[in-house]
């Protein structure tokens, strides 16, 4: 059957009766997990497998937010607690491989619970006096090492049976606040963001999936979020950037957006995004960003199985205390 181009959440670490039956009927492409989803290892599997069995397909992806520092949301004390990614800004030579590291080990406990996508690798370069939204998840400050940590994170992830989503494509480093509150402006010019901005996800554009940001940059679309610009998406991120990879939105339910929620789904579908991502849980509003949302078809389709077939290769072998030990043993040189 078809899918809906749409990742939902859920309300709790169980499925009522109400949500069964309208993911059962809505049929979403995946699902994405929060804190408030985030039991014991043994609920989460369970969680997983009851959101995979609403839809009938073993391979739906489900994803979380696990980037380590203060966006975790599997922690201790069930799961390590993870560094924020400008912590390998301090392990100078070592910092792309113990990032690598560090997101193989992630994918082993994400694969372990029924996980499949991490929204991760942040490839936002912050700019000084920038709201902290971003601050210490950023991996470095400048294009090149941002993109050089990005990718080894990818492949960490990748390396685990993860699906990596680089975020917030085109960038979201200059934003001066924070779009789940509000709606960032930036005002640089086009050279400024192609030199800058742009560069990680460019250098990143194999990459299987990404998700777009509620920003405006005013000098490429003065009127829309990057998320529902049809400029942004044609001109930057599949013509500049040269990513044709599924492109998912952020969380439509965030406050940089504003409208009736199917209107917010319709406009971001209208601008060229592949699939509508709503996280709060709240069934009103997933309701409404259903009925705003297409199925899975065609150039989407495409795309979404083509990120999908990432993972037939599995995962490579891992010794894991070793690998335990060894990332252990990095962070603590460079406290």
């Amino acid at each position: 059957m078809t899918s809906r181009a749409l990742i939902l959440g859920c309300a709790g670490q169980t499925l009522s009766a109400e949500e069964t039956a309208f993911f059962r009927d809505v049929r979403p492409w995946g699902f994405i997990l929060f804190k408030r989803n985030v039991g014991t290892p043994d609920e989460v599997r369970a969680l997983t497998a009851c959101l995979r069995a609403t839809i009938g397909r073993d391979d739906a992806p489900i994803l979380i937010d696990q980037e380590g520092g203060r966006v975790q949301r599997m922690g201790p004390p069930h799961w390590p607690a993870y560094p924020a990614g400008g912590r390998f800004r301090r392990l100078d030579g070592s910092a792309a491989a113990m990032a690598q590291l560090g997101a193989r080990l992630m994918a082993h406990d994400l694969t372990d619970v029924g996980i499949n996508v991490d929204c991760a690798p942040v490839l936002d370069v912050p700019e000084p006096g920038a709201h902290d939204i971003i601050g210490d998840r950023a991996y470095a400050t400048t294009p090149h090492r941002v993109a050089e940590i990005g990718r080894a994170v990818a492949e960490g992830l990748m390396a685990g049976g993860v699906l990596p989503v680089m975020k917030h494509i085109p960038g979201h480093g200059r934003a001066a606040c924070d779009s789940h509150h509000g709606l960032p402006v930036v005002v640089a010019g086009r050279d400024a963001l192609g030199a800058q901005d742009f560069q990680p996800f460019h250098a990143l554009a194999d990459l299987p999936m990404a998700m777009s940001a509620h920003v405006v940059f005013t000098a490429i679309d003065p009127d829309r979020p990057a998320t529902q610009s049809p400029a942004v998406v044609a001109e930057v991120i599949r013509g500049a950037i040269g990513f044709d990879g599924l492109l998912m939105t952020d969380d439509l339910s965030m406050h940089a957006l504003t409208g009736p929620f199917r209107a917010r789904a319709e406009a971001a579908f209208a601008a060229g995004i592949d699939v509508a991502l709503h996280c709060n849980g709240r069934l009103d509003e997933m309701r409404a960003v259903a009925s705003g949302t297409p199925a899975l078809a065609g150039t989407a389709l495409r795309r979404a199985e083509a990120a999908l077939a990432r993972l037939a290769g599995g995962r490579d072998g891992l010794d894991l205390p070793l690998a335990r030990a060894q990332f252990a043993a990095a962070l603590a040189r460079a406290a």
